[in-house]
C-alpha cells in the first residue's frame, strides 16, 4: 500500500482583491534542520509562479492523480497569504496537493510537512508518541518562510491559515488553541470504545506520563489566524473550556458517510459543538467519506489497490452518486470563501 502513498487507516466566489491570481504553480521541497537533531523536517511548498517552464506532475502515481506545477520557477512577488497543511497519520503532502493548487490559483502560498512518526515514509514510533510536535512542526514551517521570502515571493504575517486533514485536523485544532487532556481521552475512549482514535492512543503516546506535559501544554501559534480542519479523528481529547476560548475562526467539514470509526457527531460535531458559535461554521458533506478529502482516484485505481492490498481499495470509494471530483469542487469553494472572510485584504 506505500506504493500509492495513502494511509490506510483513519488517520490517515472569491474576487481577484482577496489575492494575486497566478496563472502557474511553483513547486519545491526543502528539508528544515532540527537543532536536537531528532527531527528534520521534509516539506513542500507550493506558490505562485512568475514562470513559462515546462511543467511536470507531482504527487501523481498509478492510483491517484497529481498536479501540474514547475519545478524550483521563479517566485511571483508578493507578499501572498500562507496557508500551511497538516496531512492524516500514515499519509504525506501528497494527500492535499489538490487542494494546494486550488488556493495557488487563487494567490496563496501553500506549505505542507511531512510529520515525522506519523507519514507514510517515516514510521518511528519513538516520534509517533510525540504528537506535541505535530503543530509544532507547522509553526516551524511558518518560521522558515517568513525568515526567507525568496523561497515563496513573500508571505503576509498577518494572513495565515492552517488547513489539516484526519490527524491534520487535530494538529490545526492544536494550533487554534484547542488543549488536550489525556484523562478526557480516556474517558472518551470507556464510553465510546468503537472510535478508530482510541485504538491508536497508545502508539500516540497519549497514556505515557512522561510526555503528557508536552501532550496537553499549550500548542498554539498566535501567528495562525484561521484554521480548516476536515474530517479529523481523536477530536474528543480537547477540553471544551479550551475549545469554547479559541479566538479564530474555524471552518469544520465532516464526511457524512462514515465508513469505519469516525463518525461525523462524535469526531467533527464535537468539535464544532464546543468552538465559540459566533466564530466557527460547521458544514457536514453527506456523501463525503473521509477519503473523499484525499486526491482523485484515476479510472481502475480502487481495483488495483484492492488486488495488492486486499480491504484498502476504500481509500477510493466516496459516499453517493456524486464524483470525488464534485465532492473537492464543493470542498475548495467552501474552503476558499471562508479564507476570503476570515482572512481578508489589510490584514
Amino acid at each position: 500500500m506505500r506504493r500509492y502513498i495513502i494511509p490506510i487507516l483513519f488517520f490517515v466566489s472569491l474576487t481577484a482583491s482577496i489575492a494575486q491570481a497566478a496563472d502557474a504553480i511553483g513547486f519545491r521541497e526543502i528539508t528544515l534542520p532540527d537543532p536536537g537533531g531528532t527531527r528534520p523536517l521534509h516539506a513542500v511548498i507550493w506558490y505562485p509562479a512568475a514562470d513559462d517552464s515546462p511543467q511536470t506532475i507531482v504527487g501523481d502515481n498509478p492510483a491517484i492523480t497529481g498536479l501540474s506545477v514547475i519545478k524550483d520557477a521563479r517566485t511571483l512577488p508578493g507578499p501572498h497569504p500562507l496557508v500551511v497543511m497538516s496531512h492524516g497519520y500514515g499519509g504525506t503532502w501528497r494527500n492535499l496537493n489538490w487542494l494546494a493548487g486550488e488556493l495557488v490559483r487563487r494567490g496563496y502560498v501553500v506549505a505542507a510537512p511531512d510529520h515525522p512518526g506519523t507519514t507514510t515514509f517515516d514510521r518511528r514510533p519513538s516520534e509517533a508518541a510525540r504528537l506535541w510536535e505535530r503543530p509544532h512542526d507547522l509553526s516551524r514551517v511558518i518560521d522558515a518562510l517568513i525568515a526567507d521570502p525568496a523561497l515563496t515571493g513573500g508571505v503576509q504575517a498577518g494572513r495565515i491559515a492552517a488547513i489539516g486533514h484526519s490527524l491534520g485536523g487535530w494538529t490545526v485544532a492544536g494550533i487554534a488553541g484547542g488543549r488536550f487532556s489525556s484523562e478526557q481521552m480516556a474517558r472518551e475512549c470507556q464510553a465510546n470504545p468503537g472510535l478508530r482514535a482510541c485504538a491508536l492512543t497508545a502508539e500516540f503516546g497519549i497514556d505515557q506520563a512522561a510526555t503528557k506535559g508536552q501532550l496537553e501544554g499549550s500548542l498554539a501559534d498566535a501567528r495562525v489566524g484561521a484554521v480548516i480542519s476536515l474530517d479529523l479523528g481523536l477530536a474528543r481529547g480537547f477540553t471544551p473550556e479550551s475549545l469554547g476560548t479559541v479566538k479564530v475562526p474555524v471552518l469544520t467539514i465532516a464526511a457524512g458517510t462514515d465508513i469505519g470509526g469516525l463518525p461525523a457527531k462524535l469526531e467533527s460535531g464535537y468539535l464544532a459543538q464546543h468552538l465559540p458559535a459566533t466564530t466557527s461554521r460547521y458544514i457536514e458533506i453527506a456523501d463525503a467519506t473521509h477519503f473523499s478529502f484525499m486526491g482523485i482516484c484515476k479510472p481502475g485505481a480502487a481495483v488495483m489497490i484492492e488486488e495488492e492490498t486486499p480491504g484498502d481499495g476504500i481509500v477510493c470509494r466516496d459516499g453517493g452518486t456524486r464524483d470525488r471530483e464534485a465532492i473537492h469542487e464543493q470542498v475548495a469553494g467552501l474552503v476558499i470563501d471562508f479564507l476570503a472572510k476570515a482572512l481578508p485584504v489589510g490584514e
